[in-house]
């Protein structure tokens, strides 16, 4: 899942958006190097997370 867009099916909201929240997660734990590919990962990862909720409104809480 790396191209979301307008059609994008909010019935995959519940399984997407843990899965993409997790994948942050270990990104910003992780105690790889944070160069410009890990910072692009990390912005990529936010966007989508974003754009899942936005669109299907939902809160930060959910």
């Amino acid at each position: 899942m790396t191209n979301l867009n307008s059609q994008y099916d909010c019935a995959n909201a519940s399984s997407d958006l843990p899965e993409l929240i997790s994948q942050l997660q270990q990104l910003e734990s992780g105690t790889h190097e944070q160069n410009q590919q890990w910072q692009d990962q990390v912005n990529h990862l936010r966007n989508q997370i974003q754009f899942i909720r936005n669109k299907c409104d939902i809160t930060k809480e959910s």
